[in-house]
């Protein structure tokens, strides 16, 4: 009797093992949730950008992705969702901090009240933070003019890759309109027209936040390697 009952849990075993794994593909990628940066409309005041607060959160920085697209297409989707059809989940979370600022930046046009005040954050290391931003934040008393001073606020213009005629090494022909066609004046010429990649001005300004401790540490790292 014991010797069947674990013959029958270990196909119960094998069966949840071949049906959950068999039919999946999995995918995972890295993500990069610190990157310590922000982007706001060209336009926008920057003397106005103002510290507003900071808070403890926690990032993904890996997402699977399991999918089984032979089963979600093949007719067998179920009305209430199937778990071999796509889905994503987050994981390997990680301690982080939230820092929010605020800005005077163009309105939008789809507000018609012209609200002109908005807020962006961006996601950093806890390393760095300052005892002192540490002890407001466990007794939640943030003076928000001491914590900004904890952050170093950088911004710079935006650039954004375009691909564009390249005139140098690009050959036009002559030619005119006739009957509504381009027709060129040397028929043996032929147009040869070459690309290439330049960097022009985005739409948007970059703004970087980094804690000025961890910026003093990495300064004073290179002075000492220097010497």
């Amino acid at each position: 009797m014991q010797k069947r009952m674990f013959k029958m849990a270990v196909m119960s075993a094998v069966g949840t093992i071949l049906l959950t794994a068999a039919p999946a593909g999995v995918e995972t990628t890295q993500l990069q949730p610190f990157t310590n940066i922000a982007e706001i409309p060209v336009g926008s005041d920057l003397s106005s950008i103002r510290f507003e607060g900071i808070k403890a959160v926690k990032v993904a920085t890996t997402r699977t992705s399991i999918t089984d697209q032979r089963y979600c297409e093949g007719g067998y989707r179920e009305p209430g969702g199937s778990m071999y059809c796509p889905s994503v989940q987050d994981g390997s979370a990680m301690p982080a901090y939230r820092i929010t600022y605020s800005y005077n930046g163009p309105p939008l046009g789809s507000d018609e009240y012209g609200n002109a005040h908005f807020t962006f954050s961006v996601i950093v290391r806890p390393i760095g933070l300052s005892p002192t931003v540490l002890q407001m934040m466990s007794a939640r008393k943030m003076n928000r003019a001491a914590a900004a001073e904890d952050f170093k606020v950088a911004t710079s213009p935006g650039f954004v890759p375009r691909v564009v005629i390249d005139q140098a090494n690009s050959v036009f022909c002559d030619g005119s309109y006739i009957d509504g066609l381009w027709t060129h004046t040397d028929r043996n010429c032929e147009d040869k027209v070459t690309l290439k990649t330049v960097a022009t001005p985005s739409d948007y300004i970059t703004v970087r936040v980094d804690p000025a401790a961890s910026t003093a540490n990495l300064s004073s790292a290179s002075g000492s390697t220097a010497n």
